[in-house]
């Protein structure tokens, strides 16, 4: 027999984590993959000058992490119900610390683009397996927690990663290595706490077959998730923005060149966002929607007449605004998701709802990156914000109308 066989019980459970040391590491790590994902935005403007490459490049090299991302949501989101959180995440650091590594390593826009297409798979596996293992840990004594720590995160792990890189990239050494070779530190050791998680989804088969690309949603649940998909896609949508364009309208338009600015843009909506979910996590979802749907079609009407009367204090203002709603929607939306779905589904629905979430961020990001080429960055910035407030409408209606369906029934 093995050592583990002989071993007494109480020494083969201490080798894990507890269960609320696990759901912490869990939540530390999702952080992590957050934050890194977000390192890149006040960096593009550093490796734009250095390269020599137009908003166009660079919206593409945005939307390539975005393309590895929701082809890991399609085929990869529901693998941690059949194998295991605990494979499934030591893989997606292991995918993540390669990227990185070309990270440290990149010396023209080829790499980069590889590596941030492989740190979108990395990133894509990571965020189903760990926010399904945060609901698995939940506490019994606090049903909740797991879908504020959904909420929270994503929006805290861009605005924690976005100002860190500009801090390092303004003040640093080496603007385009220091931040990467820390991000790589980190990762490692997410890599040795893997070891001593719990695996809290046991395996069944079905595994290969999961990998075919399915958006799958259970017909009970599907009235719920199409109610919130307008207030997904308008608060990401917005971020898309932020991360994508958002340091080079800070530089472009109000003259902004301080890379620690730059990445203070992506904090002003993101960090806004986290602390939002926090603040409101006590009131009731619908109500939650409905502020978030009105502050984020407020927020851009105000950004835009910042953008347009050159105004860098309103259009900050409306930034934060707008952060309220992307924080509330965050909250709403992943919460609801996360205290719907069975335990078998919740690698699945959330990737479907990130899958969602991602397309908003990307492909107006991307459209909006032509549009600057040729258009010029103010013209574009407030045509986007335009199309985010109309958005913002939509999903307040949307919103009112299922309450009214809800009340009549």
């Amino acid at each position: 027999m093995t050592a583990v066989a002989d071993a007494p019980p109480a020494l083969v459970r201490s080798r894990h984590f507890s269960r609320p040391l696990a759901f912490a590491a869990i939540a530390a790590i999702f952080l992590t993959f957050t934050s890194a994902s977000a390192a890149p935005s006040p960096l593009y403007v550093v490796y734009q000058h250095l390269w020599g490459f137009s908003a166009t490049t660079l919206t593409v090299v945005f939307a390539i992490y975005v393309v590895g991302l929701v082809g890991a949501l399609l085929t990869l989101g529901a693998l941690s119900d059949h194998l295991g959180r605990r494979p499934v995440l030591a893989a997606a650091i292991g995918l993540e610390v390669v990227a990185l590594v070309l990270f440290l390593t990149a010396g023209d826009v080829a790499v980069l683009s590889v590596a941030r297409f492989l740190q979108g798979i990395a990133t894509g596996a990571a965020m189903t397996t760990l926010g399904a293992a945060l609901v698995d840990l939940n506490p019994p004594h606090a049903p909740g927690r797991a879908g504020l720590v959904n909420g929270i995160i994503p929006s805290a792990g861009l605005a924690f990663g976005a100002l860190g890189a500009g801090a390092l990239v303004q003040y640093a050494p080496a603007p385009t290595h220091f931040v990467w070779a820390l991000l790589l530190g980190a990762m490692v050791i997410a890599g040795l706490v893997v070891l001593r998680l719990p695996e809290t989804s046991a395996r069944r088969p079905g595994a290969a077959a999961s990998l075919a690309p399915k958006l799958g949603i259970p017909a009970r649940l599907r009235a719920d998730v199409f109610a919130l998909v307008p207030i997904i896609v308008a608060s990401w949508a917005i971020g898309g923005l932020y991360l994508s364009l958002g340091p080079s309208v800070a530089a472009g338009v109000f003259g902004l060149g301080s890379h620690l600015i730059g990445g203070l843009v992506v904090t002003l909506l993101c960090g806004t966002g986290a602390l939002t979910s926090y603040a409101l996590r006590g009131l009731p979802t619908p109500r939650v929607l409905a502020i978030a749907a009105s502050l984020l079609t407020v927020g851009a009407v105000i950004s835009v007449a910042g953008v347009e009367a050159d105004q860098v204090v309103i259009a900050a203002v409306g930034t934060v605004i707008s952060g309220v709603g992307f924080g509330a929607s965050a909250l709403a939306s992943f919460g609801t998701l996360a205290l719907l779905a069975d335990p078998h589904e919740r690698g699945e629905l959330l990737a479907v709802a990130l899958v969602i979430a991602y397309i908003a961020f990307s492909v107006p990001a991307v459209i909006a990156g032509f549009a600057a080429t040729s258009a010029g960055l103010q013209v574009t910035a407030v045509a986007y914000g335009v199309v985010v407030a109309v958005l913002g409408a939509l999903a307040l209606v949307a919103q009112r109308l299922r309450s009214r369906r809800a009340a009549t029934a």
